[in-house]
């Protein structure tokens, strides 16, 4: 990758490390708030910070007129459906076993690519950094697989391939539409989707300070800021390997627990850090490139009436098996 991929996949690997914390603070505990009611926070206020930005930029409106339709599955497929079942699964699941399962995100998108009929070739490099990835992330979930159910596994699974499928739907049929015009309109509407359940399902009281700060870090920092850097990664490294941000993922998910939360930071935890850090450098590098493809004797020459060939260059040479004299 370039060294703005890069950027934007590191930017990505923290911004998309802390939702999951966040989540559990907001939807936990007594003073808890109903997933409908995070969801729809978390989109509101992405969309009031980037609907402003997108109304400048011309185009907006001929935009989503044009292609509406990819945007609405985008919308479903990585908004409205996957942040409503992540966040209902975390009142049953630990933040850390979340994060953790949703690193399966790049093994997923790589099927999908391969079913939908991706020509990227990964080759070997990039098929050892998937599976270098994955053994760190093995590595961390392990000894974190706490609490759940049925119920709270599925809707994580869901998440997952909606996660895995949204990047090729973008990178298809999105990757001319600037980020902004893709972002702020599907956060609007997935607003919009949820606002009569969270309306009736809004709290009686105000939330603790910890809550509000929660919502606000979810709507701020991990959608709007987070969104917008994510599609230009999309764009600039591919959905294949924009996707494995999701390696990185609980890596920081773990490493901002033994900083700010005086967890232990064991030797387990340092070899799977750096499998996963390994396996993202492989994973993310160019896929090997095509060679030209040869061109065949028949296509490079054609035929004279006097029993010659002629090559594209307009030269005579002879037809193999002739003596190059002519016939007579």
């Amino acid at each position: 990758m370039t060294a703005r991929g890069w950027f934007l996949f590191s930017l990505m690997g923290v911004v998309w490390g802390v939702p999951y914390l966040m989540i559990k603070v907001a939807v936990d505990g007594q003073d808890g708030l109903s997933p409908s009611v995070v969801v729809f926070t978390r989109c509101a206020l992405g969309a009031a910070l980037l609907l402003p930005f997108a109304l400048r930029r011309p185009g907006l409106t001929g935009t989503v007129r044009t292609h509406w339709k990819p945007m609405l599955a985008f919308a479903v497929i990585e908004i409205i459906v996957p942040w409503f079942t992540l966040t209902d699964a975390e009142r049953r699941l630990s933040s850390s076993t979340a994060g953790l399962l949703i690193a399966g995100v790049p093994i997923v998108g790589v099927a999908l690519a391969r079913f939908f009929g991706d020509t990227e070739r990964l080759g070997a490099r990039r098929i050892a950094g998937l599976a270098l990835g994955l053994t760190g992330v093995a590595v961390l979930t392990v000894p974190h697989l706490t609490g759940g159910d049925a119920r709270s596994l599925a809707e994580v699974l869901l998440t997952v391939v909606g996660y895995a499928t949204a990047p090729l739907i973008a990178a298809r049929h999105l990757k001319d539409v600037p980020s902004l015009h893709l972002t702020a309109p599907c956060l609007a509407l997935a607003a919009l989707v949820y606002a009569p359940a969270a309306a009736a399902a809004r709290p009686t009281a105000i939330p603790s300070t910890t809550v509000l700060l929660s919502l606000a870090g979810l709507g701020v920092i991990c959608t709007a800021v987070a969104f917008v850097a994510f599609m230009e990664l999309i764009k600039e490294a591919g959905p294949t390997r924009a996707t494995v941000i999701t390696y990185v993922n609980p890596a920081v998910a773990v490493a901002a627990g033994a900083l700010f939360l005086d967890e232990h930071l064991t030797a387990t935890i340092v070899a799977a850090f750096t499998l996963i850090l390994a396996g993202s450098v492989l994973a993310t590098a160019a896929g090997p490139k095509r060679g030209p493809r040869p061109v065949t004797w028949s296509a490079r020459q054609t035929s004279r009436a006097d029993g010659r060939v002629e090559s594209l260059t307009g030269l005579p040479e002879e037809r193999p098996g002739s003596t190059g004299q002519g016939d007579g």
